[in-house]
């Protein structure tokens, strides 16, 4: 092993939490993930990435992305959890490495609007008629969102004026309960 791989080892060490017989948690920094998942594919046979999660920490101004890998081996789940800046919200592809990748950082791209650098696929697949911002951010507003895109209307059959007779089933506009 090379010297210069000593302290990467060493800091990756101390940012390591066993959370159970068959979970670890890792902390790492952006930019040694990708050679973190290339030694646990390779090395530690955790050949299955299960799920790439994403968190907005929007307070800190980072996204979190938690990558899941599985060793059918070891029956053991790694997750490695980095962080990334929301502006710009670019990051590295890792689908050379996982190619289930690809549809995780599509979902996240649609939903969180981060964009991964290699990815083979950007493109919507949910929100394919959407106009919106990312709507998994947590400065979406999805109040504003519905005021600005549709518009209201009364609706009262027969059945639901017979429920507000009684005492129930009331409609109020969003703005009206506050």
């Amino acid at each position: 092993m090379s010297r210069a791989m000593n302290p990467w080892l060493e800091e990756l060490q101390r940012d390591i939490e066993i959370r159970g017989e068959r979970r670890v948690r890792i902390e790492i920094a952006s930019e040694s993930l990708p050679a973190l998942l290339e030694l646990l594919r390779g090395r530690a046979g955790f050949a299955h990435l299960s799920a790439i999660s994403c968190v907005d920490w929007i307070e800190d101004g980072e996204f979190e992305l938690v990558y899941h890998l599985w060793s059918y081996e070891l029956g053991m789940l790694v997750s490695a959890h980095t962080r990334i800046a929301r502006d710009p919200g670019v990051y590295l592809s890792v689908y050379d490495l996982y190619q289930p990748a690809a549809f995780f950082e599509r979902d996240i791209h649609e939903m969180f609007g981060l964009y991964f650098e290699g990815s083979p696929d950007m493109e919507p697949f949910i929100l394919t008629e959407w106009h919106g911002p990312p709507p998994m951010r947590k400065d979406f507003d999805t109040e504003a969102y519905v005021e600005n895109s549709f518009q209201w209307e009364e609706y009262q059959p027969d059945w639901l004026q017979e429920l507000q007779e009684q005492g129930g089933g009331i409609a109020r506009r969003p703005g009206e309960i506050r």
